[in-house]
């Protein structure tokens, strides 16, 4: 690929549907969810290094996780760890990333990446960036990778888009509507013309750029008065200010939705995002009998399609269960049934409301 192609990996989330394995001092992304062998970031940074050189790979991230960042990529320089004061959203991130990458190499072009999601086929993947990258670099695009939907979830954005494709593989598209209500989502299925979201986006960086100053004016303002602190010594404190004055917004709601040069290409190279137990349960190594289990040290009589979860010293005999997701992390013990995952969201605020933020 060209020398002037640069990931973004975003790692900054604290992954609170994944609690309690998943803790603030320790989230998600750092984990190895699916018993792989590395975290979720690691296998990210792995997949990409394929097309883009190590160099050219950046991660942006809380600043109370650079540490780990370091710690499970060891080849990435410090200047290459982009570190937040604070949780801002996505546009934000991306916006540092870009103004960071634009000063760099005016004529980047930059793949932003979620840290935590599943890809099987990479070889496919490889293909489809590959094209998304061709078309960007010739277009003042905005362009997605999109993933056909099999169900009406409402934790994804919807991406309806004109079937004539403007180039091989790649579509315009019509509206791009940010996690919409349940009827909403199920209307977009039955229509057959809507595309998930997969959070994997390709653009000049200079196009990113230009479509801050025309629809979030009030990020590109802070990033351009101080365009001269950028890669300097400078920087950090620069970052504090720009984050404590700037609006948190998703790059879905800030850009995406009200841009009219948004772009995408239908997918298929087997994506998850891995955003709750019940899809990390489907994603999942199982036993004949539906049973995703960590550790190995678990023996499961008449149990079925349960994904249990228990420290690695822990060994288990459990008898007649079916349904469940069964974490335990030593300190605590979640079980409910897989299918009723969001209720994780009820226990989170019940530790919040009992002030055992030790917890989260």
């Amino acid at each position: 690929m060209s020398q002037h192609i640069y990931l973004v990996i975003l790692a900054g989330g604290q992954g609170t549907r994944f609690w309690p394995r998943s803790r603030k001092h320790h989230p998600k992304q750092f984990l190895d969810i699916l018993g792989q062998g590395k975290s979720l970031l690691r296998a990210t940074y792995d997949r990409y290094k394929k097309w883009v050189p190590p160099s050219k790979i950046f991660v942006i991230t809380n600043k109370k996780y650079v540490s780990l960042v370091k710690e499970q990529l060891p080849a990435l320089e410090p200047a290459q760890i982009l570190s937040e004061p604070i949780s801002r959203n996505t546009s934000l991130c991306i916006a540092y990333a870009a103004y960071k990458l634009n000063k760099l190499d005016p004529k980047s072009v930059m793949i932003v990446a979620p840290s935590d999601h599943l890809i099987h086929d990479e070889n496919s993947f490889g293909n489809y960036l590959k094209n998304a990258i061709s078309f960007a670099k010739s277009n003042e695009a905005l362009l997605t990778l999109g993933i056909i939907p099999n169900r009406p979830d409402v934790n994804y954005g919807y991406i309806q888009y004109l079937e004539e494709p403007v180039s091989p593989g790649v579509c315009k598209v019509k509206t791009f509507t940010e996690k919409p209500n349940l009827s909403l989502a199920q209307e977009f299925l039955r229509s057959g013309d809507f595309l998930w979201n997969s959070g994997i986006f390709v653009w000049k960086t200079k196009t990113i750029l230009s479509s801050f100053r025309a629809h979030l004016p009030e990020i590109s303002e802070l990033f351009d008065m101080n365009l001269d602190q950028l890669n300097s010594p400078k920087e950090t404190e620069m970052i504090k200010k720009i984050y404590a004055t700037a609006p948190g917004i998703s790059i879905d709601y800030g850009i995406m939705e009200k841009a009219e040069n948004v772009y995408v290409l239908p997918s298929v190279f087997g994506w998850s995002d891995l955003g709750t137990w019940n899809s990390t349960w489907e994603q999942s190594p199982k036993d004949a009998h539906g049973n995703a289990v960590q550790p190995e040290n678990i023996a499961l009589y008449e149990s079925s399609n349960n994904i249990i979860h228990l420290p690695a010293h822990k060994t288990a005999y459990i008898q007649g269960i079916e349904g469940l997701c069964v974490i335990d992390t030593g300190d605590i013990l979640m079980i409910c049934r897989r299918e009723d995952d969001h209720f994780v969201k009820k226990f989170q605020q019940d530790i919040r409301e009992a002030e055992k933020g030790d917890l989260l």
